[in-house]
């Protein structure tokens, strides 16, 4: 036990990212089942959509949970309310300020957890009363912070600058990299890339297998005029490539994103004009194939306690 199991009762400090397109209900109940803590990805969701997969996860476990809320997105206020009428006791919120939702959430007995990318916001996250810090290095797929810190510098930074309870991010898929996160500073894991990847993940087949065959340095961090957002190398991004190489302005590039990238590549499985986010650890899962969660959490485990052993040894 630390203080991340103690915190939201869940047998190991492992927790499933709250990815767009990727967990739904399934990947947030299966991870639960699988002893650590499942999110709901309510980034691609409507509010009439996230109720049913509440219900739906309420139903398939009956193990802790939460919801990953991205604070920008409209209709935040319509899935707050559906979350606390549902008596979720988890959320983990991103993409904004922490002072608007904490102390509402609070005040109904919810546990609040925020996703940050530098020291100076994990600092923020403490003044606004939060429970506890995701720090999310670059190496993270999807949107990501302006500093480009890696987790491996992260980690020790937000560690030095807040008392609260430290979930690592960012590169983090198997035994070894969990065991290094613990070495840094943290006292849990947040997995996305490695879980986006299974079974019960609702992302497209198509999604999987591709990025199950990406090599190392096959994803890349683009966009920084916009939103900095890592993405594996497809014929969308060399279009996006080729744009910011030329000068292209973010009125333009936003022209040419246009809407709903994200969810053509991930959720639809279309490879040529969709975006394909993924985490820069993808290539370390080349070839494994599309398992189902808990063979991946009893891997990580087994990893690292013998990534533990081998510690010791030297």
């Amino acid at each position: 036990m630390n203080r991340i199991t103690s915190l939201f009762g869940i047998e190991y400090p492992v927790i499933a990212g709250g990815m767009a397109w990727c967990s739904g209900w399934r990947l947030a109940a299966a991870v639960s089942n699988a002893g650590g803590l499942g999110l709901i990805g309510a980034g691609s969701m409507t509010p009439e959509l996230l109720r049913e997969h509440i219900e739906k996860c309420q139903a398939g476990t009956n193990k802790p949970f939460g919801v990953n809320v991205p604070l920008m997105k409209p209709g935040v206020e319509d899935m707050m309310n559906i979350i606390a009428d549902m008596g979720v006791k988890v959320v983990f919120t991103s993409a904004g300020s922490p002072k608007k939702w904490t102390g509402w959430l609070k005040s109904r007995g919810i546990i609040v957890v925020h996703v940050v990318s530098s020291s100076k916001f994990a600092k923020k996250c403490e003044d606004a009363g939060v429970d506890a810090v995701v720090a999310e290095g670059f190496e993270a797929g999807g949107h990501n912070g302006r500093e480009e810190t890696t987790t491996m510098c992260l980690i020790p930074a937000v560690r030095k600058a807040t008392s609260l309870p430290l979930i690592a991010a960012g590169g983090i898929g198997n035994g070894p990299s969990m065991l290094a996160a613990y070495a840094l500073g943290a006292e849990g894991v947040q997995i996305g890339t490695r879980f986006a990847l299974t079974e019960e993940s609702s992302a497209s087949e198509a999604y999987k297998n591709f990025c199950l065959n990406l090599e190392e340095g096959d994803t890349m961090l683009i966009l920084k005029k916009l939103s900095p957002t890592r993405m594996a190398k497809n014929p969308y991004r060399e279009l996006l490539d080729k744009a910011e190489a030329d000068g292209a302005t973010a009125e333009q590039l936003l022209e040419i994103i246009g809407a709903g990238r994200n969810r053509m590549g991930i959720f639809e499985g279309d490879l040529v004009n969709g975006e394909v986010e993924i985490g820069q650890n993808a290539s370390q899962f080349r070839g494994k194939g599309i398992q189902k969660v808990a063979e991946v959490m009893a891997e990580i485990l087994e990893e690292y306690q013998e990534a533990k052993k081998r510690l010791c040894s030297v």
